[in-house]
C-alpha cells in the first residue's frame, strides 16, 4: 500500500528529474535504494542539511573546483560561450558538473526569501559564498538568483580593489535597498550616489561635508545640538529604536536645517514614509508612484521653508553658500537626503551601545575616554576610541551588506569576458566576516581600527572605497560616537536584550527592532 509521503517523494523526484531534463543539470546518483524511476537517493553523508538556528541550507563543499575562467589560462574567453543554459548560472564551467545540494544553496542563498524583499533584490547569505568558493575557487563566479537576475560574484580581496578602483565608465552604480525611492538625482553624501553625478557636485558636497576631517569645522554647535537631544535616550532607563530614532532624529534636523526644525514630527513622517518606501515596506504593499511624489512635494517644500533661515553653520546654510544657477548643488535637495542617510544613525547606535554591554572591559574604557573629553578643548569630537566601536560595529554589521554594480561596457575578469550590462556582486559583510581572511572575524574587537591602515585595508568597508567612499563618513562617526559618550558619560549598559556572548562568534545578524538596553546611573 502506498502512503502519503510515498506519493509525494516520488513527485519530488519527478519534478527534480523535470528540472534537470530542463536544464541539464545532473543528478548525482547514490548506492543504495531509489525509487521506480530511479535515478534519485538520499545520502547520510554529504547531504543538504540546515544550518544552526535555522539559517541557510548548507551545501555538500565537495573539493574546491576550478575558478571561472581557469580552464581557460592563456586565452580569452567569452562568458557567451560558457552560459549556453542555465545549468551555467552555478558553475563557472557549462561542463562541470552541478550538484542540487549547491544549487538548492545558491536558490536560497542568493535570492530574495522574504516578502519584503523587492524582486531583484541580492542578498548574499555567508554559507552558499563559502559553498560556491569552495567548488570554483577565489575567481569571480556568475550565479543566476532564483529571481532571474544573473550576477558575477567577487569572491576574492584581490577582485575588491578592482571593483572600488574602476572609473564610473566601466562600473557604474546600482543603489542599495536602503536608497531605493529616493529622487533620481541623488547627491553623494548618501552614500547612495548615482554614477552619472558631476565630479565638481562631489567635490561641493565633500567641501560641505569636510570630508576627511575628523571634527567637523561646525563641531561646536553639532555636538551641543546631540548633547541636548541625547537626554532623551536616557530619560527612562530603557533605550531602545524608537527612542534611539526620536532622540537622533531631532538632532539630525538642527544640525542639516536649525534648531526651528528640532520638533517638526510631521516633517519626520514624511520622511519615515520615503524611507520605507526606499526599503519596500510600508505595510507589504508598493505605493503609488503619485503618492511617493506628493510625500516628497511636501518635505521639499518645509526643508525650503527651514533653508531660507537655517544659521550659518548647519547644513544647509553651508551647502547654500556653494549653489550657482547652473544647479550643480541644489541644498534643499542635499539637505533631504542627508536626513535621510542619518537614518541608519539609530540602528548603528544601538549595535555598537549593545556591544558595549556586552564587553565590560570595553563599555568602561569607552565611559573613560567620554568622561575625559568634556575637558578635551580643542581635541573635543575626536573620541578615539568610540570612533573604532563605531567602525567594528559597521564592520559586523554594515548598512549596506552587498554592493552591486552594472557594466557599461564589455569587461574581463580572470580572462572571461562579460557583456556590457552584466550585475556584478561585491557581497561587503561576507568578506568583513570571512575567518579565512580576517582574525577574529565574528568578534568584537574595536583595537583593529587602532591601525591607521586599517582604514585602507579593502576587506574592511564600513564607508566604501575610491570614488564611491562616503564623504560624510567623518561626520557620521563624529555624530555617532558623540551620541554613544553622552549616553555612557553618565549611564552603565547593565542588561541587554539580546544577550550576547563576549568571548563567542557573534550573530550574524542583528535585529535593531529587538535591540533592548537597560541603564543605569554611574
Amino acid at each position: 500500500m502506498r502512503t502519503v509521503q510515498g506519493v509525494a517523494l516520488d513527485g519530488l523526484k519527478a519534478r527534480v528529474r523535470a528540472l534537470a531534463e530542463r536544464t541539464g543539470l545532473p543528478v548525482r546518483s547514490a548506492p543504495g535504494p531509489v525509487g521506480a524511476a530511479g535515478g534519485f537517493a538520499r545520502r547520510r553523508t554529504g547531504r543538504v542539511g540546515r544550518s544552526p538556528r535555522g539559517g541557510t541550507p548548507l551545501a555538500d563543499r565537495g573539493p574546491a573546483g576550478k575558478g571561472l575562467g581557469a580552464e581557460t589560462a592563456g586565452r580569452r574567453t567569452s562568458v557567451k560561450e560558457s552560459f549556453r543554459h542555465p545549468a551555467a548560472a552555478f558553475s563557472a564551467a557549462a561542463s562541470a558538473p552541478v550538484t542540487l545540494g549547491v544549487l538548492r544553496s545558491l536558490l536560497h542563498g542568493l535570492a530574495p526569501t522574504r516578502p519584503r524583499r523587492r524582486p531583484g533584490e541580492v542578498r548574499a547569505s555567508a554559507a552558499a559564498l563559502r559553498a560556491l568558493r569552495a567548488r570554483h575557487g577565489d575567481a569571480p563566479a556568475l550565479v543566476r538568483t532564483r529571481s532571474g537576475r544573473t550576477v558575477l560574484v567577487l569572491l576574492d580581496p584581490q577582485d575588491l580593489r578592482r571593483f572600488y578602483e574602476e572609473p564610473v565608465s566601466v562600473l557604474a552604480a546600482d543603489p542599495p535597498a536602503k536608497c531605493r525611492g529616493l529622487d533620481a538625482a541623488e547627491p553623494a553624501g548618501t552614500g547612495c550616489s548615482r554614477a552619472e553625478l558631476r565630479t565638481e557636485r562631489r567635490q561641493v558636497s565633500a567641501e560641505v561635508l569636510a570630508t576627511g576631517l575628523p571634527v567637523h569645522p561646525s563641531c561646536d554647535p553639532y555636538l551641543a545640538a546631540v548633547a541636548e537631544e541625547a537626554r532623551h535616550l536616557t530619560a527612562t532607563g530603557t533605550l531602545d529604536l524608537a527612542r534611539a530614532r526620536h532622540a537622533v532624529n531631532r538632532a539630525a534636523r538642527r544640525i542639516v536645517l536649525g534648531d526651528a526644525a528640532a520638533a517638526d514630527e510631521e516633517l519626520a513622517g514624511w520622511l519615515a514614509q520615503l524611507r520605507a518606501e526606499g526599503k519596500g515596506l510600508r505595510g507589504g504593499r508598493v505605493r503609488t508612484a503619485r503618492t511617493t511624489r506628493s510625500v516628497r512635494d511636501k518635505a521639499h517644500a518645509r526643508i525650503q521653508e527651514y533653508a531660507r533661515h537655517a544659521d550659518g553653520g548647519t547644513l544647509v546654510a553651508r551647502a547654500a553658500r556653494h549653489a550657482d544657477p547652473t544647479g550643480t548643488l541644489d541644498p534643499v535637495g542635499e539637505a533631504e537626503h542627508w536626513l535621510l542617510a542619518m537614518g541608519a544613525v539609530p540602528e548603528t547606535l544601538l549595535r555598537t551601545l549593545l556591544l558595549l554591554g556586552a564587553h565590560p572591559a570595553e563599555q568602561d574604557a569607552a565611559a573613560a575616554e567620554a568622561a575625559a573629553e568634556t575637558a578635551a578643548g580643542p581635541g573635543r569630537g575626536e573620541l578615539p576610541r568610540l570612533r573604532a566601536c563605531v567602525r567594528e560595529s559597521l564592520r559586523l554589521y554594515p548598512v549596506v551588506p552587498d554592493l552591486i554594480r552594472v557594466t557599461r561596457a564589455e569587461t574581463e575578469w580572470r580572462g572571461v569576458r562579460y557583456p556590457a550590462g552584466t550585475s556584478v556582486l561585491l557581497p561587503a559583510a561576507f568578506h568583513q566576516r570571512d575567518p579565512e581572511r580576517v582574525p577574529a572575524a565574528h568578534v568584537f574587537v574595536p583595537g583593529r581600527w587602532k591601525n591607521p591602515r586599517a582604514d585602507q585595508d579593502i576587506r574592511m568597508a564600513p564607508f566604501s572605497h575610491g570614488g564611491g567612499r562616503c564623504p560624510g563618513d567623518q561626520l557620521g562617526l563624529m555624530i555617532t560616537a558623540a551620541l554613544c559618550a553622552e549616553v555612557l558619560r553618565g549611564h552603565r549598559i547593565r542588561s541587554t536584550r539580546p544577550v550576547l556572548d563576549p568571548v563567542g562568534p557573534l550573530p550574524a545578524a542583528l535585529d535593531p527592532h529587538g535591540i533592548r538596553l537597560t541603564l543605569t546611573r554611574r
